[in-house]
């Protein structure tokens, strides 16, 4: 089984040095959360993942969970894990405190979502879709259903999912056959299937608030007529108690690669009492609020993975001997693999893409809290408009990364990494699902192109680009050649970004096969940008802490030497056109 140590210090860094939002820190809401209060809560999230959640890891996987005579049974030792889970409060972490919550912001809840992740992932879609709901229901539903469902779900004693693709379609929900029936006590009678429900059914909780997208009998076709509701999967008396079952029952749950503990199921809904959220036909705005957070929850999913697979790769590589160094000062004939160079170059470029991650990641946190919270509605909207910008970057660049990092976690292992005993090639089939789910990583890049470039507030592109460049003057000295670097990138993206909106007029063809190129261009500029932030502060308080900081140091300077060239490969590549790719005929 793969050992796990959560970066807290890191993360405290992070909080304690980079929580430079102005915006942000004019929030008043999170005053009297303190640095000493932050590492309180990083500290017992250590241990509840290290000690409680890392070992469901191994046997969710050895032991999936199965459906039953009806009842989908979780994995040994899931059950009690969650019930310490709920009871230390981990559900209600970012919550507001108006339902129970402990009214966290997301530059905290977002570090226990990585550590979470590192632990295990199938635990964790547990709970993580509980959230998500909740935020949904938070801004959409009515208060008579906020008061009813919000506190049992913060608390953790009831979960959520969320319920949108269907055997006829998955990205283009506009083709969904989920009918609602409209009654004459203003509820709705929902009947259809849905497929690929995340945690759609499980003994953890005693109740299930299932938000499903479905159809009105009187609405028009495509997305334009898609309502949203709240079924849960047994009703809720007056009094906030469990009543009879509804009319939901799990088909089957999936046999699949990775995340084998959590219960994927089919869903069928046979006239179940559902209760409309939010305005008719308005169902995807709806769900999108949902949905967009899960897709940055979902990025933190690959940062977590990557985190883990990083550390037990450098643990084995200062343990295991393979082979003579160059300068091999070996007296039995072997050399320690982390002593071999090119062992040393896949362990930097884990090292390096991680900690620029978690760096991005915390950025965004703060400008998703200015996009909530802020009372300035220009501010706000700014916000708003950034976070759009960067979830399908951090959505599909950092799963995409954690592939590579967990491949490279299997071959430092060697064949160990591919036997089942060291827990590695785990890890690589755990986070295959995560450029899958939320919307494919392709879907995420031609989301970006078509529609985060150019939207009705303007050219948010180019309003992230001049942030950038204006953050990047009057750097500490040593920074300087750092940001000159990042200049000559910014211009390359600058130029691809002309190239994107000159293409989407002409030749569609052309955006679509470059989408993906786009976004990487994009997220390794904006990893470097935040490695810039670090930068700036390594140098600046060096004298503090020498050895972290010169780490740090090091660490950027292998990013900007041997990751971030790959933007400039990913624009000469896409900037080649589609027509070859158009024009060829498959046998």
């Amino acid at each position: 089984m793969p050992s796990y140590s959560a970066p807290v210090k890191d993360m405290m860094f992070l909080y304690e040095k980079l929580r430079d939002n102005k915006n942000y820190n004019d929030l008043e809401r999170y005053n009297e959360v303190s640095s000493d209060l932050v590492k309180d809560i990083l500290e017992e999230a250590a241990k509840i993942n290290q000690n409680l959640i890392l070992p469901l890891a191994k046997a969710g996987d050895e032991n999936p969970a199965v459906l039953e005579n009806g009842v989908v049974r979780t994995p040994p030792g899931y059950k009690e894990a969650y019930q310490k889970y709920i009871e230390d409060g981990w559900t209600s972490l970012s919550c507001d405190p108006k339902y129970g919550g402990q009214g966290m912001p997301k530059t905290v809840s977002a570090f226990f979502d990585e550590m979470l992740s590192s632990a295990s992932l199938s635990f964790k879609l547990y709970s993580e879709l509980s959230i998500g709901a909740y935020n949904c229901i938070n801004h959409h539903a009515t208060d008579e259903i906020k008061n009813k469902y919000l506190p049992k779900i913060v608390e953790g004693k009831w979960s959520g999912t969320m319920c949108l693709t269907e055997p006829v379609c998955g990205t283009d929900l506009g083709l969904l056959k989920t009918k609602a029936v409209s009654q004459s006590d203003g509820t709705y009678k929902i009947t259809g299937q849905k497929i690929f429900i995340t945690s759609g059914d499980h003994d953890l909780t005693e109740n299930i608030v299932h938000l499903v997208l479905a159809r009105s009998t009187d609405s028009p076709p495509g997305t334009k007529g898609i309502s949203l509701f709240l079924v849960p999967k047994f009703l809720v008396n007056q009094d906030g108690s469990v009543g009879q079952r509804n009319g939901i029952s799990t088909g089957s749950i999936e046999t699949k690669m990775g995340i084998k503990g959590s219960a994927t199921c089919v869903l069928n809904f046979d006239d179940a009492t559902g209760y409309m959220i939010g305005p008719k036909d308005k169902g995807l705005n709806a769900m999108f609020t949902m949905m967009n957070l899960e897709r940055i929850v979902v990025g933190i999913q690959g940062l977590g993975i990557s985190e883990i697979a990083y550390q037990n790769s450098l643990a084995y590589a200062k343990e295991r001997k393979q082979g003579k160094t160059n300068n091999s000062k070996s007296t039995n004939g072997a050399d320690f693999i982390i002593d071999h160079a090119d062992i040393r170059r896949t362990l930097l470029n884990m090292k390096s893409i991680i900690e620029g991650e978690r760096a991005l990641c915390f950025w965004l946190s703060q400008q998703t809290e200015v996009s909530l919270h802020h009372p300035d509605e220009k501010i706000k909207q700014e916000a708003s408009d950034y976070v759009s910008l960067m979830t399908p970057v951090v959505k599909s660049l950092f799963t995409d990364l954690a592939m590579e990092i967990t491949s490279d976690a299997m071959q430092i292992h060697g064949g160990y990494g591919y036997t089942k005993d060291q827990g590695i090639e785990q890890l690589y089939r755990d986070n295959r699902i995560t450029p899958i789910y939320e919307g494919t990583n392709s879907v995420q890049a031609a989301d970006l192109v078509f529609r985060k470039l150019i939207n009705r507030n303007g050219d948010v592109i180019s309003k992230y680009l001049e942030m950038i460049k204006s953050e990047c003057k009057n750097k500490h000295e040593k920074v300087k050649s750092f940001t000159k670097d990042l200049t000559y990138y910014l211009d390359i993206l600058s130029k691809f970004t002309g190239w994107i909106v000159d293409k989407s007029k002409i030749e569609k063809d052309d955006v679509s096969a470059a989408a993906n190129d786009y976004l990487k261009t994009l997220g390794y500029v904006s990893i470097a940008f935040s490695w810039i932030k670090i930068l700036e502060i390594s140098f600046k308080d060096y004298e503090e802490n020498k050895e972290f900081y010169s780490d740090k140091i090091n660490t950027a300077t292998f990013y900007f030497e041997k990751v971030l060239p790959r933007a400039e490969y990913h624009y000469k590549s896409a900037v080649s056109g589609s027509s070859n790719i158009m024009k060829f005929k498959f046998n």
